[in-house]
């Protein structure tokens, strides 16, 4: 009971020891300087050389992966982000990252949600928001050409085509926002009807991908027809190897153009999953009903009205139109279906030629077969007629007392030939009732 109260002031003591020394009350709180942001719209060839080097050279700790941000005007920039960071920064479920990773890499997803859109397809794993694109292990060689595009694209699809006066182009060029930066909507008067951001990347994307698939199809089209030319003439142990490969490329060919096919046609079946890909006019119709809902700055306020609708002050209009307007993207996936339909049918006439090739070789084997078996019927009757005269000669070949062999020596050869005619006529009828029965043939 006494060492109680001894032990207790002996921590106390011992903490009250070790606590760090408060800060005075007025001194100032260090902060360090905020970190220089690389313009977007940067030279992207230098940065992706250096900042490639930069990416090699550094460990890459905590599950951090090399990606590529591509904003509007098609400036990038390399970054390594872990799990957590690019759940934060494009605030998407962490199971969407699944789909990007290693397991699903020979799937085909196009993902929508809140303030992303989660794309792939192929090798392009990439997550598209309304101001820019996050693109997973941009130095891959499959990738690169999909970055240049990208980048070359973009600044031209995104630029704005005016039909008023300057003063207009500047006042309704650009909504900005603390933390956001979006092309306002334009008027039916001023600017020509464009697709939003994120559904242009999504078209270079599938464009990527369609002409990729396209060119593999007409590589191996190209490269398929002498190998079953050559085996048609000639079947052989390399031909059919050189096949059976074709057969197999074929197979996982068909089996990816028909993912990416699928999954546009999921989207064409479904106007609500159509119409959640429109990041930008989700994001302007939550900007209005904050407006209206809650008190906000004169700032936002103004953009607000700026993008309502001349005829209706609670909807967005423009070319963003209403949740329901789903007809360009429609056009658009209907487009790169019919595109990936006919690739597929592609696909499908070199198998037919293929399975033709094979029906074909296995006629041909079959022939041969055949010819092999009544060659062997052939051989079989005659071996029979010569059985039956090796039968006379071994019976006259025993050493049992005969009265034959008391006979004239002229009389040997008489008899022998006698015995030959004899098989050689059995073997004619045996033959003819075989060519009567079809079994030789016609």
């Amino acid at each position: 009971m006494g060492k109680g109260p001894f032990f207790f002031r002996r921590s106390s003591s011992s903490r009250r020891r070790h606590k760090k020394p408060a800060r005075p009350p007025h001194s100032p709180i260090q902060t360090p300087p905020p970190a220089i942001a690389s313009s977007p719209a940067e030279n992207a060839s230098d940065g992706l050389i250096v900042g490639g080097a930069v990416a090699k050279a550094k460990k890459k700790t905590n599950g951090a992966r090399l990606w590529m941000r591509v904003d509007r005007a098609g400036g990038s920039e390399l970054v390594e982000w872990d799990k957590n960071a690019i759940i934060r920064h494009a605030a998407i479920p962490a199971r969407d990252l699944r789909i990007l990773g290693p397991v699903f890499s020979h799937s085909s997803n196009i993902l929508a949600r809140e303030r992303a859109m989660v794309v792939n397809l192929e090798f392009i794993k990439a997550i598209v928001t309304a101001e820019e694109v996050l693109l997973l292990d941009p130095l891959r060689q499959e990738v690169l050409p999909f970055v240049e595009q990208l980048r070359q694209q973009l600044p031209y699809k995104t630029q704005p085509k005016l039909h008023g006066p300057a003063d207009e182009q500047e006042s309704e060029m650009q909504v900005s926002t603390s933390s956001q930066w979006l092309p306002a909507p334009e008027s039916a008067e001023g600017l020509q009807a464009e697709l939003p951001f994120e559904i242009q990347v999504l078209e270079i994307a599938l464009e990527f991908v369609c002409s990729y698939l396209d060119s593999s199809v007409a590589d191996l089209e190209r490269g398929a027809y002498p190998i079953l030319d050559e085996l048609a003439k000639n079947v052989s142990t390399k031909n059919l190897e050189h096949v059976r490969s074709l057969k197999s490329n074929l197979t996982r060919l068909l089996a990816r153009v028909q993912k990416v096919r699928d999954e546009i046609e999921h989207l064409l079946d479904d106007n609500e999953d159509m119409a959640q890909l429109y990041l930008t006019r989700k994001w302007l119709q939550n900007q209005q009903v904050e407006a209206h809902s809650g008190p906000t700055t004169s700032n936002n306020l103004s953009n607000v009205r700026r993008l309502s609708s001349t005829r209706s002050g609670s909807h967005v209009t423009s070319n963003f139109g209403d949740d329901n307007d789903v007809e360009e993207l429609e056009m658009l996936l209907e487009a790169y279906f019919m595109q990936l339909d006919g690739t597929r049918n592609k696909i499908l006439s070199v198998r037919e030629y293929i399975d033709d090739t094979e029906d074909y070789v296995n006629i041909q084997l079959d022939n041969h077969r055949n010819e092999l078996i009544q060659l062997q019927l052939t051989l079989t009757i005659a071996s029979f007629a010569i059985a039956v005269e090796t039968l006379i000669a071994g019976a006259f070949g025993m050493n049992i007392p005969c009265t034959f062999y008391n006979w004239d020596p002229k009389y040997f050869w008489p008899f022998v030939s006698s015995i030959s005619a004899f098989s050689l006529f059995l073997f004619l009828i045996v033959w003819a009732y075989a060519k009567w029965k079809k079994l030789l043939g016609s």
